[in-house]
């Protein structure tokens, strides 16, 4: 991987949606857990309390999910999608073919394109480093997680829209 990523791009739309869902999960969401473990605590025998262990659970996912909305909004660049310039950057649509086949999918952060048919890949992802900074015919590889070695090939770099 190349290094850290500091940045991550939202529209000023993500960003909204992003902070009202932080917002209601640290208020709302986390005094609904509570009393739902409060409720199944008050039945008795833990140990075989499966109401109690699935609200702890639930609690410790939306604990994570607040810590995740946190970080992307503490290094959030809240702007428009850049403007194409047929040179790949977080926020633009790359068409690639990728391994034979031809792929669209947005780089840069899954929340992005909530509502949207796109893929997304992050640019830390070993395809979104591999590609970052190419231009439209630029061809590379990079190397999966499973150990094979995929060839890529920028086709077209687009200007998000948003669907």
């Amino acid at each position: 991987m190349t290094g850290d990523i500091t940045e991550t791009f939202l529209t000023q739309d993500a960003y909204d949606r992003l902070a009202a869902e932080l917002e209601h999960l640290s208020t709302v969401g986390r005094e609904e857990i509570a009393k739902r473990i409060e409720a199944a605590r008050s039945e008795g025998d833990l140990k075989e309390n499966g109401g109690y262990h699935a609200a702890k659970d639930e609690q410790g996912k939306q604990e994570a999910r607040i810590r995740t909305l946190q970080h992307l909004l503490k290094t959030a660049k809240v702007s428009e999608a850049p403007t194409s310039t047929g040179v790949v950057e977080s926020g633009t649509v790359v068409t690639a073919v990728v391994a034979g086949g031809e792929e669209v999918f947005l780089l840069g952060s899954r929340e992005i394109a909530s509502g949207t048919e796109l893929d997304v890949y992050s640019e830390a992802s070993p395809l979104g480093a591999a590609i970052l900074g190419l231009k439209e015919g630029d061809a590379t590889s990079y190397t999966a997680p499973n150990g094979r070695e995929i060839a890529v090939e920028i086709v077209k770099v687009e200007t998000y829209t948003g669907r």
